[in-house]
């Protein structure tokens, strides 16, 4: 290069250097050229990073809509009005509340096979149909029987929404956020909450035979916007080769991974793990057997998977939230409207809470969060036992119960809430995900509905202040399950994550593996 910038210069003067004069600087050109190519490069890598986070968000937000209905299904207060238009029974409330649980579980057990067959992305639109369905039947219903209908249709839905969701956005979303992002549906559920909050008090004005009916029919809405997400989310890459469509799913990781040489690596993992070119894979057992009768890396999944999904329900979340006018009613505060507006204030705190696990989820790691709820749950359960039993009725009872009802659900959304709907999305091996998930999902819809339809009987047999006592006690348990059972999972991929339930042995072969290919890229 130095003899040709000579001779391109021949004629010019010689400096004392033996160069001529201005080839220093047509050299310093060069080199300018050449930074304003990287730095171009460089400006086209952080405008393609910011284009992928938003598109990998937008996917997260969508598939999270479904959520939305499940938390506004909770309609605490819109059976107040239920009760006074149609005249149930207090049987019949328990059954109406509780029942949306107890049927959401055969969407859930139906979504894994679904899901499996059809795509987690067009079952996410399944689920969103047949809730329609059902909301529109419960805003006509004429009467209880009609209403029950409506209810089952709104469950099966449900189901098949709560078990997708965290599976979908597990299986699109990069290592580094997976944690933040997978816990969306549990921000839709309490944004869901929330809005059945707001909505209940904002219509309660209006005639009892009208205002439950366009409460039940603003939870139509998100499902509707579900339908035009199903034309811009883009399917599960790891469904994708699981169908042998490699070439489909290398395009999707291309517009999630920030880093375009990344994709390969990841690509090589989902093959790897769903056993494409392994002839050994295809010999395996079918899923519902191997879920049957797994090996012990399986079991210790499966234990984890669906202990921590029971343990979030049975600790009593359902009970705070679906009867916090009840529960409210009994500290002390009388008239609808302010039962109405302390439940406001319960999903506000539990929306806004939610948040913090967002934020923390990927930082701090899955298991120092649900340490934090589960202690935390427990004093505040403890603390609302104590007020119910000794200071009912007097004004610092009432702030006490609003204040342990609050804290209840603010330690729930912190940790165990979305934590739960995490863990169960990223332990399980790829061709098990989606119905062993699903299982999961079974346990905690199974669990919410037998809490739901039992709170308001228990509460009668052994005083609401003894069923938190319970509550309390169950919650303390929970903190030996999380310390004894769940890993932390934070960093490390889908792929990786399987390690570490297998043998000692293997993980420490795994370990090793890992630590060669960091050698060798240092030395590249």
């Amino acid at each position: 290069m130095g003899l040709v910038g000579l001779q391109e210069n021949g004629n010019r003067e010689m400096g004392l250097s033996g160069f001529p004069l201005g080839a220093k600087n047509k050299y310093r050109r060069m080199d300018s050229e050449l930074t304003e190519d990287d730095d171009s490069h460089h400006l086209q890598q952080q405008q393609r990073s910011r284009n992928t986070k938003k598109y990998v968000l937008a996917c997260a937000i969508f598939a999270s809509l479904n959520s939305v209905l499940l938390g506004y299904g909770v309609m605490s207060g819109a059976i107040l009005f239920i009760q006074d238009d149609l005249k149930i029974t207090e049987v019949q409330q328990e059954v109406l509340v509780g029942s949306l649980s107890v049927v959401s579980l055969l969407g859930s057990l139906a979504g894994g096979r679904t899901s499996d067959a059809i795509g987690r992305k067009w079952t996410m639109g399944l689920a969103a149909i047949i809730f329609q369905t059902g909301a529109v039947i419960m805003t006509l219903a004429p009467t209880f029987q009609i209403l029950m209908i409506g209810r089952l249709l709104c469950g099966i839905g449900i189901g098949f929404g709560v078990m997708i969701a965290p599976v979908y956005i597990a299986e699109i979303s990069p290592t580094i956020a997976r944690g933040s992002l997978t816990s969306f549906p549990e921000i839709f559920i309490n944004l869901g909450i929330l809005l059945g909050y707001v909505s209940n008090y904002a219509f309660s004005g209006l005639s009892v035979h009208l205002n439950w009916r366009i409460m039940l029919a603003v939870g139509i809405l998100p499902s509707v916007f579900i339908g035009f997400a199903l034309f811009i989310i883009p399917e599960s890459p790891r469904w994708l080769v699981m169908q042998n469509r490699v070439e489909a799913a290398r395009a999707v990781l291309l517009t999630t991974i920030e880093n375009e040489s990344e994709v390969e690596e990841r690509l090589g993992e989902i093959l790897l793990a769903a056993g494409i070119g392994s002839a050994e894979k295809y010999e395996e057992k079918p899923v519902w057997r191997e879920l049957l009768s797994p090996s012990p890396a399986l079991r210790r999944m499966l234990v984890t998977g669906f202990g921590i999904q029971c343990f979030q329900q049975i600790t009593g979340i359902d009970a705070t939230v679906y009867y916090s006018p009840e529960i409210f009613k009994v500290a002390g505060i009388a008239g609808n409207s302010k039962l109405l507006a302390a439940t406001v204030a319960v999903g506000v705190t539990k929306t806004a809470f939610i948040l913090v696990a967002i934020l923390l989820i990927d930082k701090l790691g899955r298991k120092p969060l649900l340490y934090i709820s589960t202690i935390g749950m427990t004093i505040c359960l403890f603390c609302l036992g104590l007020t119910l039993l000794l200071l009912k009725h007097t004004p610092f009872g009432i702030g006490m119960a609003i204040l342990s009802v609050c804290g209840n659900v603010a330690f729930f959304s912190v940790g165990i809430g979305p934590v739960c709907w995490v863990l169960t999305s990223e332990i399980f091996p790829l061709r098990l995900r989606a119905q062993a998930a699903a299982l999961g999902a079974v346990g905690n819809r199974v669990c919410s509905g037998l809490i739901a339809m039992s709170f308001l009987s228990m509460g009668r047999a052994i005083t609401m202040a003894g069923t938190f006592f319970i509550f309390s006690a169950v919650s303390a348990v929970s903190v030996a399950f999380v310390y004894a059972l769940v890993p932390e999972t934070k960093g490390k991929s889908l792929e990786q994550i399987e390690a570490l339930f297998q043998s000692e042995h293997e993980q420490q072969g795994s370990g090793v593996e890992l630590r060669d290919v960091e050698q060798l890229v240092q030395k590249e």
